[in-house]
């Protein structure tokens, strides 16, 4: 989220966390030392003694290194490039290196851009981490080459570190870090350290091997599914089938007839069946005889709520932005161009779906998870229990992708676990599966929006007006967010990409119609507003361009002019495209075409140019995507250019085949066999060029996302003279 960035680097730059001395005794050690009685404390010790010199890193006694995530690894490369910054400083050697997500604890590990909040989201890991991190590997290597000075006697200027290995020339003696681990433990953290030129960097802009490959290779991974406590219950719970419904009443007699059946019990969100293994807790539930209470119940359908977001465009709404005078353009105008787009809910359809474990015990309660939003879900459960947020203790796991779900604002399915976990009065830990049905039915959608754009041109044919109404439910409003981004009634992740469209036009003016009467609940989805704002935007810039007779390219260049970072990546992308060059024709009947669309987001700036083919009957197939970006100083280029690929494919999908559609207010898909994703034949050749910066790194999970759309459809109206106003696309209108 563009603004929560803005106004977190500000905060950022008034002061970062601390770093605090911590020499930890490992329990186990601890008690064999208690046990070993006086003067003999030491014994046996040496190979779990370990250095701490802050919250993000522990050095071992067998020269393991370990970097403290505070951020969740659901796929994207955080603790790759998490690690990357604490080993560029320490000078480890990357072949030692592993990392663990951090505990609970806003204290120690808050996202710095967020304030006083643990969590991962809006491509800020990275971003928010880069001088904290660093600074926490150069702490470490500090202290490393103090107690080695101190042990030799000699300068601490004259030691050198490389690979995880100290030397002083002169006297030829070396020594590694685990050996030297217990020593520098004892002294002082330093308040001040001196951080790398870029030109010193050795994994910083190189390429290095992913730190989570191995244990997903060979199964050591730990994901919430594989949590296995002594006694634990899977729990699967039945949800109404409409948003607002409320369960009238059960018959439990046949699901706890089901071998493995243990408890059948209401919460609020429905009626849970706990088993000991999640098919009889699945069975369970498929013998429950339920009815539902409707009487509350949302019952509209899709094309109901598009009908009505319709009808709500044509007045104005609150405005986001106004510059200049649209309504004189628009009087004045020569020709006014209009268009009208609409886009459906979106599940996030992480490959892992919801899931997670809850153990209620006499001090507090643990929770096993792929946890996104550590200090909103550890305040949920607190209150819950009605325990202090301390005593609800996180264990961070690997999440099976997230795109946002996981962030969730009501913290709805941790809370569901919970709710089972009370209502057996804690007498065993519960497992939590939602089943992909469940996951994709469930709600915490991309929410359903409607825009309605037009543009002025005078009698030059220039640009002189442009308005942009948009309607769709807010993410934010009610939420623990709402103070933060929502700002004079505006939603300003609802109009991002649309209040802050960068192209230099006199006259603008965005507006944004906030339905509140709407109970299907909506959350972020990959990249945000911008997944559906770069769309519009930049498709109905390119219907402008054709009106105008200009090249596409030039067009934006020319509106882009105060904009370098822009058009920047806008010049990369086409020239590796090869814009203007023409393409080779497709086969007999088929028709080819090129387009482009640039965007920022979460302060990266992305630009891609897409090469289609057209076939007769209206089949589309993209052939080919070129991508420039700008995010900053790439801390690992290849994660970066494997991010970007992934928003290319995970964009495509929706483009093509994305839509969660209501019918009488019941979800109509249940599984990837009516809501799929695009298989591997349908991926283009993507090509990822990086723009070399030394501007800070920014987000690289989601940028990658916004473009994609709007090049296709520009590819797809270049070869066919069709504009795409609903997505997904309906191929048959591309028929010939």
């Amino acid at each position: 989220m563009n603004e929560l960035i803005k106004l977190s680097r500000r905060q950022f730059l008034q002061g970062s966390a601390g770093l605090t001395l911590g020499y930890l005794m490992p329990a186990a050690a601890l008690a064999a030392a208690v046990e070993a009685g006086p003067g003999k404390a030491g014994a046996g010790l040496a190979a779990d003694v370990h250095f701490e010199p802050n919250a993000f890193l522990r050095i071992g006694a067998d020269n393991t290194v370990t970097v403290l995530s505070k951020h969740l690894e659901m796929g994207q490369g955080t603790y790759t490039g998490l690690a990357t910054l604490v080993a560029e400083e320490l000078d480890a050697d990357w072949k030692t290196v592993r990392v663990e997500g951090a505990p609970a604890d806003a204290k120690r590990y808050n996202n710095l851009f967020w304030g006083a909040a643990q969590g991962t989201g809006g491509s800020t890991a990275m971003a928010n981490s880069w001088e904290q991190m660093r600074k926490a590997g150069a702490a470490g290597r500090a202290m490393l080459v103090a107690a080695a000075a101190e042990k030799w006697g000699v300068p601490a200027a004259e030691i050198s570190v490389s690979e995880g290995v100290l030397r002083h020339a002169a006297s030829k003696r070396t020594a590694s870090f685990g050996q030297l681990a217990e020593a520098a433990a004892k002294q002082p953290v330093p308040a001040e350290v001196k951080l790398k030129d870029p030109s010193q960097f050795r994994l910083i802009g190189k390429k290095a091997p992913r730190r989570d490959t191995p244990e997903k290779t060979d199964g050591r991974a730990q994901f919430t599914q594989d949590v296995h406590l002594p006694g634990m219950l899977v729990a699967v719970v039945a949800h109404p089938p409409r948003f607002g419904g409320k369960v009238k009443s059960f018959d439990a007699s046949a699901a706890k007839g089901v071998p493995g059946v243990v408890e059948v019990v209401q919460i609020p969100q429905g009626v849970a069946v706990l088993a000991r293994d999640t098919w009889s807790a699945k069975k369970g539930r498929d013998a429950l005889k339920l009815e539902w209470d409707d009487a509350a119940a949302f019952k509209l359908s899709s094309d109901e709520i598009f009908a009505r977001y319709r009808e709500m465009a044509k007045k104005p709404g609150q405005v986001a932005r106004k510059d200049g005078d649209a309504d004189a353009a628009f009087q004045g105008a020569a020709r006014v161009l209009t268009a009208s787009y609409d886009f459906p809910f979106l599940a996030h359809a992480a490959m892992e779906p919801m899931n997670c474990v809850v153990r209620l015990g006499p001090d507090g309660c643990e929770v096993w998870n792929g946890e996104q939003l550590h200090t909103g879900d550890q305040y949920a459960l607190a209150g819950l229990f009605k325990l202090k947020p301390e005593q609800v203790n996180i264990h961070t796991l690997y999440a099976g992708g997230s795109f946002g779900r996981r962030a969730c604002k009501d913290s709805d399915y941790v809370l569901e676990a919970a709710q089972i976990v009370k209502a057996i009065d804690g007498r065993a830990p519960v497992k939590l599966v939602w089943l992909r049905e469940d996951d994709m039915r469930g709600g915490y959608y991309r929410p359903l929006f409607h825009h309605a754009l037009e543009a002025a041109l005078d009698g030059q044919g220039k640009l002189t007006g442009w308005r942009h109404r948009l309607v769709g439910q807010s993410i934010l409003i009610g939420s623990p967010f709402e103070k933060m981004l929502v700002k004079n009634g505006i939603d300003q992740v609802s109009v991002e990409g649309a209040s802050t469209l960068p192209y230099a036009i006199p006259n603008l003016t965005v507006d944004l119609h906030t339905p509140t009467d709407i109970p299907v609940t909506v959350l972020w989805w990959r990249s945000v507003g911008s997944s559906h704002t770069a769309y519009s935007t930049e498709t109905f810039l390119d219907q402008v361009a054709a009106a105008m007779k200009k090249d596409p390219v030039a067009l934006r260049l020319e509106l882009l002019e105060k904009h370098p970072r822009h058009a920047g990546v806008l010049k990369l992308a086409a020239d590796k495209a090869g814009w203007g060059k023409p393409l080779k024709p497709g086969k007999a009947g088929e028709r080819r075409g090129r387009g482009v669309a640039v965007h920022e987001s979460f302060s990266s700036y992305v630009a891609q140019v897409a090469e289609v083919t057209v076939a007769k009957d209206g089949s589309l197939r993209v052939d080919r995507v070129v991508c420039a970006v700008d995010c900053g100083v790439a801390i690992n280029p290849d994660n970066v250019r494997a991010q970007v690929e992934g928003g290319v494919g995970f964009a495509l999908s929706a483009l093509l085949h994305g839509a969660i559609t209501l019918k009488d207010g019941i979800v109509e898909q249940e599984n990837f066999d009516t809501y799929a994703p695009i298989r591997i034949n349908e991926m283009p050749r993507v090509e990822v060029h990086i723009v070399p910066s030394a501007a800070p790194p920014s987000g690289i999970g989601e940028p990658g996302v916004p473009p994609l759309a709007p090049a296709v459809a520009n590819a797809v109206a270049a070869a066919t003279g069709k504009w795409l106003t609903r997505l997904p696309i309906d191929t048959k209108q591309l028929a010939v």
